[in-house]
C-alpha cells in the first residue's frame, strides 16, 4: 500500500439487522494523516459504522477496504492486527503495570504472553508512547489502581505500540471529569503532533469531547449521513442541529468546539 492510498473507504455500504437499516447508503474516505469525528445520537449507526471500519463486521451491501483490503475477501483476524482499536471496556482485572500493559498491544493479548520477550526497541518505543499520553509519572503502577482517564490514554498507548495507520476511539471521553478529559484531548493532539501520518477516527455524543486537532467530521443521523468533510463545513449550526434534531447553536474557541440549545425566537 502506498502512501498516496486511502487509509479506508466506505462506498455506498448499507448494514441491515433483522430487516432493519442500520445504515444506509453510507460513504466516507479516509487519507492518511486525518482525524475523523462521527458524531450523533444515540442509535445513529456508530457503533455500527465504527465495527466495519475495525474489521469486526461486513456490510451488508456496498464495499469497505481497510487499509486497501476489501471486507470479504481477507482474514478479519489478520486485518485487525494492523489496526489500533481502543476498547474502553478493556477486559483486564489483575494488577499489571501501565508498562506491562502497553506491551501487550504488542501481541493483541490481554495478558503478556510468557513465550514472548519485547526486544530493546519495543520497549523502548512502549516508553516513548508512555510518555506521549502522559502517563511517565504512573509507569509502574497498577492497572487496578488506576483512575478511569488513565486506564483510557494507556489503552491508547497500547494500541499504538503495533505502529498502526488507523486508530479507531469509541467515545473516550466518556465519564471522565474534566481534568481527565482535558488531559485525553492533549494527548491526542500530542500525539497527532508526533505521527502526521496516523489516521484516527473517533466516535462521540458531544462536540466538546473533540481535540483540537480534528480535521474531517461525518455526521449520522438514523443511519444516515447529513454530513461529511472538513470541519469547517460540517460541524455548523445547521448541521449539527440536523444530525440531533435539535436548534443548537455551535461555537469554536481556541480550535475547540461546544454547542448550546438555541434561544427561542420570541
Amino acid at each position: 500500500m502506498t502512501r498516496a492510498e486511502p487509509v479506508l473507504q466506505a462506498e455506498s455500504v448499507d448494514v441491515v439487522r433483522g430487516g432493519r437499516h442500520l445504515l444506509r447508503d453510507v460513504s466516507l474516505t479516509i487519507a492518511p494523516g486525518e482525524h475523523w469525528a462521527v458524531l450523533g445520537a444515540n442509535g445513529a449507526g456508530k457503533s455500527t459504522l465504527l465495527a466495519m471500519l475495525g474489521a469486526v463486521s461486513h456490510p451488508t451491501r456496498g464495499v469497505v477496504r481497510v487499509l486497501g483490503r476489501r471486507l470479504g475477501r481477507v482474514d478479519l483476524r489478520e486485518l485487525r492486527a494492523h489496526l489500533g482499536h481502543v476498547n474502553p471496556r478493556h477486559p483486564l482485572s489483575s494488577p499489571l503495570t501501565v508498562r506491562e500493559v502497553v506491551l501487550t498491544g504488542l501481541t493483541n493479548s490481554i495478558e503478556p504472553d510468557p513465550f514472548r520477550r519485547p526486544t530493546a526497541e519495543q520497549r523502548e518505543h512502549a516508553e516513548a508512547l508512555i510518555a506521549t499520553l502522559g502517563m511517565t509519572r504512573r509507569a509502574d503502577a497498577a492497572w487496578t489502581t488506576l483512575s478511569q482517564g488513565e486506564r483510557g490514554r494507556t489503552l491508547i498507548a497500547r494500541a499504538l505500540m503495533p505502529q498502526p495507520r488507523l486508530l479507531l476511539l469509541d467515545e473516550p471521553a466518556t465519564g471522565l471529569d474534566l481534568t481527565a478529559r482535558e488531559q485525553l484531548l492533549s494527548s491526542l493532539d500530542e500525539l497527532r503532533r508526533l505521527h502526521p501520518e496516523l489516521a484516527s477516527v473517533l466516535v462521540t455524543h458531544h462536540l466538546e469531547e473533540l481535540p483540537a486537532s480534528t480535521s474531517h467530521a461525518l455526521l449520522l443521523r438514523e443511519g444516515e449521513c447529513v454530513g461529511r468533510g472538513p470541519v469547517d463545513g460540517v460541524l455548523t449550526t445547521e448541521l449539527i442541529s440536523a444530525c440531533f434534531d435539535h436548534p443548537v447553536r455551535i461555537t469554536r474557541e481556541d480550535g475547540r468546539w461546544a454547542a448550546r440549545a438555541a434561544r427561542p425566537a420570541r
